[in-house]
């Protein structure tokens, strides 16, 4: 729509064109949620709200990966004092806050960050092969984009915390 994006595809589609479509596009890294792909995702977002033909949008992936969650490989490096100080995360909620309905059409791995994205849409509609997970606990942390605070609400205390503390999956 407009703007030229690295890391996704937009366009308005449907019979009316107005429904804003928003496509992870980062297929070499399972769509995983790089700074610059967050930006995009936000000016994208920005664009479609102040649009006023758009009456939905839908947030989508690919069919292996919705978004595998952050890139561990950007964060890795990054002190405590650089993510608290910098506004690491800043703008994640982004998505939790467009005030037009927003879908998340997820098929394969939604883990982590990825699983945190499609929580922030109002609605999830899963595919057959679609993975949800909050694997950080593998990496000695815990969920930093209000993983755990929507996940108990989305499935429910016992679910959530067994995902959160084991890594586990679960399916569509």
């Amino acid at each position: 729509a407009g703007a030229a994006f690295q890391y996704l595809l937009v366009q308005k589609t449907g019979a009316q064109k107005n429904v804003g479509l928003i496509q992870l596009n980062r297929p070499q890294a399972l769509n995983a949620l790089c700074e610059g792909l967050m930006a995009e995702l936000r000016r994208a977002l920005e664009a479609m709200e102040s649009d006023p033909e758009v009456g939905a949008i839908v947030l989508t992936g690919s069919q292996k990966a919705f978004a595998a969650g952050a890139d561990i490989k950007e964060m890795q490096n990054k002190t405590f004092q650089e993510c608290y100080s910098g506004g690491f995360l800043g703008g994640w909620d982004k998505v939790s806050v467009v005030r037009k309905p927003i879908i998340a059409a997820v098929n394969g791995y939604a883990l982590g960050g990825g699983c945190e994205l499609a929580m922030m849409c109002d609605i999830i509609y899963a595919g057959e092969k679609a993975q949800f997970g909050q694997p950080e606990i593998l990496l000695g942390t815990i969920p930093g984009a209000g993983g755990t605070q929507r996940l108990t609400r989305a499935v429910g205390k016992s679910l959530a915390m067994e995902m959160v503390l084991t890594g586990d999956r679960i399916s569509a």
